[in-house]
């Protein structure tokens, strides 16, 4: 099974999730997605990858993120905002066939495997 994490190695919880991945016998696709970037195919796959839908995946930690989500943007306004600044996407993401979690807690990404 292809596993793909979406990973921000300054980031101690998407270092985690590699970590457990790693001691689970999975060495997963390395994602680095705040040098490659987002495009709209992969965030609309993983808002349904994980049922959360494009606002679910948004980090509320981050202002914009959160300026977005209180005035209700809609799916388009999330989907160019992230692609124009890719930290304001939750991590870490673990995608396999069976579909996507957010690893917070970063135990979520077993449900996957």
């Amino acid at each position: 099974m292809a596993v793909v994490l979406f990973h921000n190695p300054k980031c101690g919880t998407s270092r985690n999730a590699l970590a457990l991945l790693r001691e689970k016998g999975v060495e997963p696709t390395v994602v680095e997605y705040l040098k490659t970037g987002w495009d709209r195919a992969t965030l609309e796959r993983l808002a349904a990858g994980t049922g959360l839908g494009l606002s679910g995946l948004l980090r509320k930690k981050e202002a914009e993120a959160k300026a977005l989500l209180d005035a209700g943007a809609d799916d388009e306004a999330i989907l160019a905002a992230a692609m124009a600044q890719p930290i304001l996407i939750e991590r870490p993401i673990v995608e396999t066939d069976k579909g996507a979690r957010i690893g917070r807690p970063v135990e979520t990404v077993l449900e996957v495997l």
